[in-house]
């Protein structure tokens, strides 16, 4: 089962090489011809050291006099030789260094771009780590190989070649040659059967690993607040001595295998003087040729490990290359179609659903997925308002993020302006609806990078129109710096209302035709959230003209007092639609959902002081809060 498992890495592991040098050929050719050169200079070296020792060297000891032309050509030889050495040592690193790094820099934009198609069910299957992990540390260890590769490659032309010079010289010198480099290649084999499970195991760990410390950090608010902070640092700190002692592991078959790699070039070399002294003995050699053949052993171990290096990290690679593909073969992208919305069509958009059905995918590929909605339909007419309201696991949240294409349904349609969602291209969409999710997600940047995110058309005076209709052009106009202050990671300098306008804001800039708003002014005053629905729907360039049509996820009586129709969804079906005064008198679920929302908002009212100042506490933590 071990040699199974040893002859399939191998051949996963070439096939991974294979895919390198297919990428990358004229890279690759310029590294080989330098270490094809760096190989051919070491055979020719040994050849002309025999020949200064034997013809040079020895003479001149015998008759007590050097000539000087003679020493000189033999200095210049050598000198030659280490210059074209030196020239094949620099194309042989510079090719694989570069060779090695595109592919790096390559793999990772790739994997990056897959993680953008892949729709959000995948990304919920996959923790954060493991993706961090997969465009980092497993793409770099795909091909962690590449970097020895033309060395090895370069290693086993000069064998060859060193083989052909060792019979050429004599049989019985030959012999030892081909006892001595097919017991290298062996060993490299089973380092490489050995260090298999070893550096795949370690590579899984570096995931984890990973994944515990972006978790740790991502959540340090709960960690801290819940005081976790020990059983944190031994959850990480557990996971960490695994892969400690999975990479000592690595290190002590290192260091078993090395000194034998070592050892046999020099056995190699002992042999070679003992069979060779016997050999000169018989007149069947030169000291010129003995020499030849002892020094080409002695400089071979240097270069015959690279074919071990690339042997070794097979395992590695080929675990990072799993792990690479994995993403890259993934399924259930959305593609987009080809279809453009009339662009004079300047005003809002109409948003029908028509007979939606919905599951999110199963967690094992083995269970069958929960239905989330089923035969929803209802239409959000152009310029008017209208406010989804629900039970928790509603559907809410699942509905806009159909609206918005974050997903598709598994059967019906969701249709903008009469085009069926799906057929529309990328950016008819995006241009026409924008979503507002319900957590703000802030950049660690400018305000005003945070507004435009280099959007064309957005200058200054549209970022300044957007903060006003988010109601957020007051506090941005108060911070130190405008529209160029830093907000902090996630926005960690603002309060959460505060984040919930600058993300509104960022919406509103690129003037979308239809606005999903899924519980998106959560964290404002209901004064503050009134304001910005009203303009919303008044447009200031032209008074009672809507800015868009307007899908809101909402909870406060103020709110869906506001909506030109209440969408009622229970259980993932539309049980009711109508005026907010309507469905207070005709359907009692809905009565006591929105008396129960409004009876906590005034109890969060009567216990919190709504406050867009920092309020500084004697433990020194800051609480923030929005008015």
């Amino acid at each position: 089962m071990a040699s199974k498992t040893s002859r399939d890495v191998l051949s996963r592991g070439l096939g991974v090489l294979r895919q390198a040098i297919r990428e990358q050929p004229r890279i690759f050719t310029v590294a080989v011809v330098g270490s094809v050169l760096f190989g051919g200079m070491i055979i020719v070296s040994a050849r002309v050291v025999g020949t200064v020792i034997g013809e040079v060297a020895l003479p001149a000891i015998s008759r007590g006099e050097v000539a000087a032309g003679t020493l000189a050509l033999a200095a210049a030889a050598l000198f030659g030789i280490s210059v074209l050495r030196v020239a094949g040592i620099f194309g042989r690193r510079l090719g694989a260094g570069y060779m090695q790094y595109r592919l790096q820099a390559s793999y990772r934009r790739r994997v990056t771009r897959r993680y953008l198609e892949l729709p959000l069910s995948w990304h919920h299957r996959n923790s954060t780590g493991t993706l961090l992990s997969n465009a980092n540390s497993d793409v770099e260890a795909a091909w962690y190989p590449i970097a020895p590769l033309p060395f090895a490659v370069g290693t086993l032309v000069m064998l060859v070649g060193a083989i052909v010079s060792l019979f050429a010289t004599d049989w019985a010198l030959a012999l030892v040659g081909l006892a001595v480099f097919p017991a290298l290649f062996a060993l490299n084999v089973v380092y490489s059967r050995r260090m298999a499970p070893r550096q795949a195991r370690a590579q899984r760990l570096r995931a984890e690993v990973s994944g515990i410390a972006h978790e740790s950090f991502d959540g340090a608010l709960v960690v801290k607040t819940m005081g976790r902070e020990a059983q944190e640092t031994a959850r990480f700190a557990d996971r960490a001595g695994e892969l400690r002692d999975s990479l000592i592991a690595v290190g002590r078959l290192r260091g078993i295998f090395d000194p034998l790699l070592e050892t046999l070039p020099s056995l190699g070399t002992l042999a070679v003087l003992v069979v060779g002294a016997f050999r000169l003995r018989q007149g069947a050699i030169s000291v010129t040729e003995l020499v030849s053949v002892a020094f080409l052993f002695t400089v071979l171990a240097f270069p015959v490990r690279a074919i071990g290096w690339v042997l070794a990290e097979l395992p590695r690679s080929v675990a990072g290359w799993d792990r690479v593909r994995r993403v890259l073969d993934a399924t259930g992208e959305m593609p987009y179609g080809q279809r453009v919305l009339d662009p004079a069509s300047a005003g809002p958009a109409t948003l029908t659903f028509r007979d939606v059905h919905f599951s999110y995918p199963p967690a094992e590929a083995h269970q069958v997925g929960a239905q989330v909605l089923g035969e929803v339909g209802f239409t959000v007419p152009a310029g008017r308002t209208v406010a989804l309201v629900g039970p928790t696991g509603a559907g809410k949240s699942t509905i806009a993020s159909l609206a918005v294409r974050l997903v598709d349904p598994d059967s019906g349609s969701v249709i903008l302006d009469g085009v069926d969602v799906r057929e529309l291209t990328a950016a008819s969409l995006t241009g026409t609806v924008a979503l507002v999710a319900q957590v703000p997600f802030v950049f660690d940047d400018t305000v005003r990078a945070n507004i435009a995110l280099d959007r064309p058309g957005i200058d200054d005076e549209a970022v300044w129109a957007a903060l006003r209709l988010a109601e957020a052009d007051g506090f941005v106009a108060a911070l130190p710096d405008g529209l160029d202050t830093m907000v902090g990671e996630r926005g960690t300098s603002l309060s959460g209302g505060q984040r919930q306008r600058l993300t509104l804001a960022r919406a509103l800039a690129g003037r979308p035709r239809l606005l999903v708003l899924d519980d998106a002014t959560s964290a404002v005053d209901p004064r503050v959230e009134a304001a910005i629905l009203a303009g919303l729907r008044s447009s200031t360039a032209e008074p009672g003209a809507p800015v868009a049509s307007i899908l809101v996820v909402a909870y406060r009586r103020a709110t869906i007092a506001l909506a030109d129709e209440v969408i009622y969804v229970e259980q993932g079906r539309v049980l009711a639609r109508g005026t907010h005064s309507e469905l207070l008198a005709t359907v009692p679920g809905y009565v006591d959902l929105v008396t129960a929302y409004e009876q906590a908002e005034v109890e969060r009212a009567q216990e919190s002081v709504y406050d867009d100042e920092v309020a500084p506490l004697p433990s020194g933590l800051e609480i923030e809060v929005d008015r």
